[in-house]
Protein backbone atom coordinates (compact mmCIF):
# COMPACT_ATOMS: atom_id res chain seq x y z
CA UNK A 1 0.00 0.00 0.00
CA UNK A 2 1.72 3.00 -1.05
CA UNK A 3 0.93 6.79 -0.83
CA UNK A 4 0.57 7.06 -4.61
CA UNK A 5 -3.09 5.97 -5.81
CA UNK A 6 -1.42 4.72 -9.34
CA UNK A 7 1.91 3.77 -10.55
CA UNK A 8 4.69 5.69 -12.58
CA UNK A 9 5.37 4.48 -16.26
CA UNK A 10 8.22 2.55 -16.58
CA UNK A 11 8.01 0.90 -12.89
CA UNK A 12 7.69 -2.45 -12.58
CA UNK A 13 5.17 -3.99 -10.65
CA UNK A 14 3.47 -7.16 -9.02
CA UNK A 15 0.07 -8.14 -10.73
CA UNK A 16 -2.36 -11.15 -10.26
CA UNK A 17 -4.16 -12.60 -13.74
CA UNK A 18 -7.67 -12.51 -12.65
CA UNK A 19 -8.97 -12.92 -16.40
CA UNK A 20 -7.98 -13.44 -20.03
CA UNK A 21 -9.59 -11.98 -22.57
CA UNK A 22 -9.39 -11.83 -26.84
CA UNK A 23 -7.03 -8.63 -26.19
CA UNK A 24 -4.87 -10.19 -23.41
CA UNK A 25 -5.11 -10.38 -19.54
CA UNK A 26 -7.04 -8.33 -16.51
CA UNK A 27 -5.01 -7.95 -13.61
CA UNK A 28 -4.78 -6.27 -9.73
CA UNK A 29 -2.10 -4.74 -8.94
CA UNK A 30 -1.56 -6.31 -5.75
CA UNK A 31 0.94 -2.78 -4.38
CA UNK A 32 -1.52 -0.22 -5.64
CA UNK A 33 -4.71 -1.30 -3.22
CA UNK A 34 -5.56 -4.03 -6.57
CA UNK A 35 -6.78 -1.53 -8.86
CA UNK A 36 -7.47 -3.15 -12.50
CA UNK A 37 -4.85 -3.24 -15.45
CA UNK A 38 -4.77 -5.19 -18.95
CA UNK A 39 -1.51 -7.05 -20.39
CA UNK A 40 -2.27 -6.39 -24.18
CA UNK A 41 -1.90 -9.66 -26.07
CA UNK A 42 1.24 -7.73 -27.95
CA UNK A 43 2.62 -6.92 -24.68
CA UNK A 44 2.77 -10.54 -23.66
CA UNK A 45 6.10 -12.08 -25.40
CA UNK A 46 8.47 -11.26 -28.26
CA UNK A 47 7.61 -14.89 -29.58
CA UNK A 48 4.88 -15.75 -31.35
CA UNK A 49 1.97 -17.37 -29.77
CA UNK A 50 -0.87 -19.76 -30.64
CA UNK A 51 -2.76 -20.14 -26.93
CA UNK A 52 -2.21 -16.75 -24.67
CA UNK A 53 -3.04 -19.56 -21.74
CA UNK A 54 0.24 -21.27 -22.21
CA UNK A 55 2.00 -17.68 -21.38
CA UNK A 56 -0.40 -16.82 -18.49
CA UNK A 57 -2.34 -18.37 -16.69
CA UNK A 58 -5.33 -16.97 -14.15
CA UNK A 59 -4.09 -16.74 -10.65
CA UNK A 60 -0.93 -16.02 -11.41
CA UNK A 61 1.23 -13.60 -10.16
CA UNK A 62 3.77 -11.55 -12.31
CA UNK A 63 6.10 -8.59 -12.62
CA UNK A 64 4.96 -6.31 -15.58
CA UNK A 65 6.00 -3.02 -16.88
CA UNK A 66 3.69 0.08 -16.13
CA UNK A 67 3.25 1.52 -19.88
CA UNK A 68 0.74 3.97 -19.81
CA UNK A 69 -1.85 5.40 -16.90
CA UNK A 70 -4.95 7.06 -17.31
CA UNK A 71 -6.08 8.89 -14.29
CA UNK A 72 -9.22 10.04 -14.84
CA UNK A 73 -10.43 6.86 -16.92
CA UNK A 74 -8.39 4.30 -14.55
CA UNK A 75 -7.13 2.31 -17.31
CA UNK A 76 -3.77 0.70 -17.32
CA UNK A 77 -1.59 -0.73 -19.98
CA UNK A 78 0.63 -3.49 -19.06
CA UNK A 79 3.76 -5.69 -20.58
CA UNK A 80 4.87 -8.44 -19.79
CA UNK A 81 7.67 -8.97 -22.44
CA UNK A 82 9.59 -5.73 -21.36
CA UNK A 83 10.70 -7.05 -17.81
CA UNK A 84 14.11 -8.36 -17.57
CA UNK A 85 15.50 -10.75 -15.18
CA UNK A 86 17.06 -7.83 -13.25
CA UNK A 87 13.54 -6.36 -13.17
CA UNK A 88 12.16 -9.33 -12.08
CA UNK A 89 14.61 -9.84 -9.28
CA UNK A 90 14.42 -6.03 -7.92
CA UNK A 91 10.47 -6.30 -8.45
CA UNK A 92 10.03 -9.31 -6.50
CA UNK A 93 12.59 -7.81 -3.32
CA UNK A 94 10.43 -4.70 -3.52
CA UNK A 95 7.10 -6.60 -3.05
CA UNK A 96 8.19 -8.62 -0.48
CA UNK A 97 9.43 -6.08 1.85
CA UNK A 98 6.20 -4.11 0.89
CA UNK A 99 4.20 -7.24 1.95
CA UNK A 100 5.92 -7.68 4.94
CA UNK A 101 5.44 -3.85 6.02
CA UNK A 102 1.89 -3.88 5.18
CA UNK A 103 1.29 -7.14 7.25
CA UNK A 104 3.00 -5.64 10.13
CA UNK A 105 0.96 -2.37 10.28
CA UNK A 106 -2.24 -3.72 9.38
CA UNK A 107 -1.38 -6.54 12.39
CA UNK A 108 -0.90 -3.05 15.12
CA UNK A 109 -4.13 -1.23 13.75
CA UNK A 110 -6.33 -4.27 14.11
CA UNK A 111 -4.94 -4.78 17.91
CA UNK A 112 -4.54 -1.21 18.91
CA UNK A 113 -7.54 0.57 19.62
CA UNK A 114 -8.59 3.74 17.76
CA UNK A 115 -6.19 3.07 15.36
CA UNK A 116 -6.83 2.47 11.43
CA UNK A 117 -4.57 1.30 9.06
CA UNK A 118 -4.68 4.25 7.17
CA UNK A 119 -3.50 6.43 10.23
CA UNK A 120 -0.74 4.48 10.51
CA UNK A 121 0.34 4.89 7.10
CA UNK A 122 -0.34 8.45 7.18
CA UNK A 123 1.74 9.27 10.62
CA UNK A 124 4.54 6.49 9.84
CA UNK A 125 4.39 4.14 7.21
CA UNK A 126 4.24 7.05 4.17
CA UNK A 127 7.06 9.04 5.87
CA UNK A 128 9.35 5.89 6.98
CA UNK A 129 9.17 5.07 2.52
CA UNK A 130 10.40 8.65 1.84
CA UNK A 131 13.08 8.94 4.49
CA UNK A 132 14.63 5.85 4.20
CA UNK A 133 13.50 4.78 0.37
CA UNK A 134 11.44 1.71 2.09
CA UNK A 135 9.30 1.67 5.38
CA UNK A 136 11.44 -2.08 5.51
CA UNK A 137 15.12 -0.35 5.88
CA UNK A 138 13.08 1.42 8.59
CA UNK A 139 11.77 -1.20 10.29
CA UNK A 140 15.03 -3.24 10.39
CA UNK A 141 17.11 -0.15 12.20
CA UNK A 142 14.30 -0.46 14.86
CA UNK A 143 14.85 -3.42 15.81
CA UNK A 144 18.04 -2.48 17.41
CA UNK A 145 17.32 1.54 17.08
CA UNK A 146 13.75 2.43 17.29
CA UNK A 147 13.99 5.86 19.10
CA UNK A 148 16.32 7.01 16.61
CA UNK A 149 14.10 5.85 13.55
CA UNK A 150 11.12 8.23 15.43
CA UNK A 151 12.71 10.94 15.85
CA UNK A 152 13.86 11.42 12.53
CA UNK A 153 9.72 10.59 11.40
CA UNK A 154 8.90 13.59 14.18
CA UNK A 155 11.66 15.71 12.65
CA UNK A 156 11.10 15.58 9.18
CA UNK A 157 8.44 17.24 8.96
CA UNK A 158 6.00 14.73 6.74
CA UNK A 159 3.67 14.58 9.22
CA UNK A 160 1.97 16.18 11.87
CA UNK A 161 0.73 13.44 13.87
CA UNK A 162 3.07 11.67 16.68
CA UNK A 163 3.17 8.00 16.90
CA UNK A 164 1.42 7.49 20.30
CA UNK A 165 3.33 5.29 22.75
CA UNK A 166 1.06 2.74 23.11
CA UNK A 167 1.31 2.01 19.29
CA UNK A 168 4.61 2.08 19.04
CA UNK A 169 4.91 -0.50 21.59
CA UNK A 170 2.53 -3.08 19.77
CA UNK A 171 4.88 -2.03 16.74
CA UNK A 172 8.38 -2.96 17.77
CA UNK A 173 6.73 -5.66 19.15
CA UNK A 174 5.80 -7.21 15.80
CA UNK A 175 8.84 -5.87 14.42
CA UNK A 176 10.95 -7.91 16.82
CA UNK A 177 8.67 -10.88 16.30
CA UNK A 178 8.82 -10.95 12.63
CA UNK A 179 12.41 -9.21 11.57
CA UNK A 180 14.92 -10.28 14.04
CA UNK A 181 17.42 -12.11 11.78
CA UNK A 182 17.69 -15.74 13.42
CA UNK A 183 21.24 -17.21 13.44
CA UNK A 184 22.42 -19.09 10.75
CA UNK A 185 23.80 -22.61 10.63
CA UNK A 186 28.05 -23.33 8.85
CA UNK A 187 28.78 -26.35 8.10
CA UNK A 188 31.77 -27.75 6.73
CA UNK A 189 32.70 -31.74 6.40
CA UNK A 190 35.94 -32.28 6.70
CA UNK A 191 38.29 -35.80 7.07
CA UNK A 192 41.12 -36.35 8.91
CA UNK A 193 43.88 -38.95 8.78
CA UNK A 194 47.10 -39.60 10.53
CA UNK A 195 48.77 -43.00 10.59
CA UNK A 196 52.00 -42.25 12.37
CA UNK A 197 52.52 -43.17 16.16
CA UNK A 198 49.88 -41.75 17.75
CA UNK A 199 48.31 -41.09 15.23
CA UNK A 200 44.97 -40.66 17.57
CA UNK A 201 46.33 -37.85 19.72
CA UNK A 202 48.10 -36.18 16.74
CA UNK A 203 44.00 -35.84 15.12
CA UNK A 204 42.54 -34.88 19.07
CA UNK A 205 45.15 -32.01 18.95
CA UNK A 206 43.88 -31.10 15.69
CA UNK A 207 40.32 -30.62 16.38
CA UNK A 208 40.92 -28.88 19.47
CA UNK A 209 43.24 -26.12 17.65
CA UNK A 210 40.10 -26.14 15.71
CA UNK A 211 37.50 -25.71 18.26
CA UNK A 212 39.64 -22.88 20.07
CA UNK A 213 39.24 -20.17 17.10
CA UNK A 214 36.49 -17.59 17.92
CA UNK A 215 35.88 -15.11 15.51
CA UNK A 216 33.72 -12.03 15.87
CA UNK A 217 31.91 -14.49 18.48
CA UNK A 218 31.44 -17.27 16.29
CA UNK A 219 32.30 -20.57 18.25
CA UNK A 220 33.72 -23.77 16.01
CA UNK A 221 32.46 -26.85 16.85
CA UNK A 222 33.44 -30.28 15.81
CA UNK A 223 31.82 -33.55 15.60
CA UNK A 224 32.31 -36.94 14.34
CA UNK A 225 30.35 -38.30 11.94
CA UNK A 226 32.38 -41.42 11.04
CA UNK A 227 35.86 -41.86 11.33
CA UNK A 228 37.59 -40.00 9.08
CA UNK A 229 34.63 -37.69 9.04
CA UNK A 230 34.16 -34.82 11.01
CA UNK A 231 31.65 -31.86 10.96
CA UNK A 232 33.04 -28.46 11.77
CA UNK A 233 29.98 -25.90 12.54
CA UNK A 234 28.74 -22.50 13.99
CA UNK A 235 26.16 -20.14 14.66
CA UNK A 236 25.50 -16.18 13.41
CA UNK A 237 23.34 -14.46 11.93
CA UNK A 238 26.48 -13.25 9.63
CA UNK A 239 27.14 -15.49 6.73
CA UNK A 240 30.55 -14.11 5.81
CA UNK A 241 31.52 -14.18 9.36
CA UNK A 242 30.61 -17.60 10.22
CA UNK A 243 32.19 -18.85 6.60
CA UNK A 244 35.56 -16.70 7.43
CA UNK A 245 35.09 -18.42 11.01
CA UNK A 246 34.80 -22.16 9.80
CA UNK A 247 37.42 -21.50 6.82
CA UNK A 248 40.00 -20.37 9.83
CA UNK A 249 38.83 -23.70 12.09
CA UNK A 250 39.98 -25.91 8.86
CA UNK A 251 43.29 -23.97 8.33
CA UNK A 252 43.99 -24.10 12.02
CA UNK A 253 43.56 -28.42 11.79
CA UNK A 254 45.24 -28.37 8.26
CA UNK A 255 48.89 -26.83 10.18
CA UNK A 256 48.29 -28.86 13.14
CA UNK A 257 47.28 -32.23 11.46
CA UNK A 258 50.65 -31.89 8.62
CA UNK A 259 52.86 -30.87 10.94
CA UNK A 260 52.53 -33.85 12.21
CA UNK A 261 52.63 -35.90 8.77
CA UNK A 262 48.72 -35.98 8.83
CA UNK A 263 46.40 -35.62 5.96
CA UNK A 264 43.19 -33.43 5.70
CA UNK A 265 40.80 -33.22 2.62
CA UNK A 266 37.90 -31.15 3.08
CA UNK A 267 34.83 -32.50 1.66
CA UNK A 268 32.35 -29.58 1.33
CA UNK A 269 33.59 -26.49 2.41
CA UNK A 270 31.80 -24.27 4.92
CA UNK A 271 28.12 -23.44 3.40
CA UNK A 272 24.69 -22.62 5.21
CA UNK A 273 22.54 -25.45 6.06
CA UNK A 274 18.80 -25.93 6.36
CA UNK A 275 17.17 -27.31 9.20
CA UNK A 276 16.38 -30.55 7.17
CA UNK A 277 19.81 -31.00 6.48
CA UNK A 278 20.98 -30.96 10.33
CA UNK A 279 18.18 -32.67 11.09
CA UNK A 280 19.67 -35.70 8.82
CA UNK A 281 22.98 -35.37 10.18
CA UNK A 282 21.91 -35.86 13.44
CA UNK A 283 19.69 -38.93 12.40
CA UNK A 284 22.87 -40.42 10.76
CA UNK A 285 25.27 -39.94 13.88
CA UNK A 286 22.60 -41.66 15.84
CA UNK A 287 22.67 -44.12 13.77
CA UNK A 288 26.15 -44.87 13.27
CA UNK A 289 26.19 -44.46 16.86
CA UNK A 290 24.22 -47.26 17.80
CA UNK A 291 24.92 -49.75 15.25
CA UNK A 292 28.48 -49.30 16.95
CA UNK A 293 26.75 -50.06 20.55
CA UNK A 294 25.16 -53.17 18.74
CA UNK A 295 28.30 -54.79 17.12
CA UNK A 296 29.90 -54.19 20.71
CA UNK A 297 27.19 -56.04 22.28
CA UNK A 298 27.27 -58.28 19.85
CA UNK A 299 30.79 -58.99 20.29
CA UNK A 300 30.58 -59.24 24.18
CA UNK A 301 27.85 -61.99 24.17
CA UNK A 302 30.12 -64.13 21.74
CA UNK A 303 33.08 -63.92 24.33
CA UNK A 304 30.65 -64.66 27.17
CA UNK A 305 29.52 -67.64 25.32
CA UNK A 306 33.33 -68.92 24.65
CA UNK A 307 33.60 -68.69 28.31
CA UNK A 308 31.45 -71.04 29.64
Amino acid sequence: MYEQNFPEIDEVVMVQVKSIAEMGAYVQLLEYDNIEGMILLSELTRRRIRSVSKLIKVGRIEPVMVLRVDKEKGYIDLSKRRVSPEDVRACEEKYNKSKMVHSILRHVAETTPSQSLVDLYECLGWPLYQIYGHAFEAFRLMVTDPESVFERVQLSGLTDDAVEEYVKTALLKDIRRRMTPQPLKIRADVELTCFEYDGVEHIRNALKSAENVTQDGCDVKVSLVASPLYVFTTQTADKEVGIQAIATAISSASDSIVHANGIINVKEHARVVSEKEDRLLAEKIEKIASEVTNESDSEDDTMGAADV
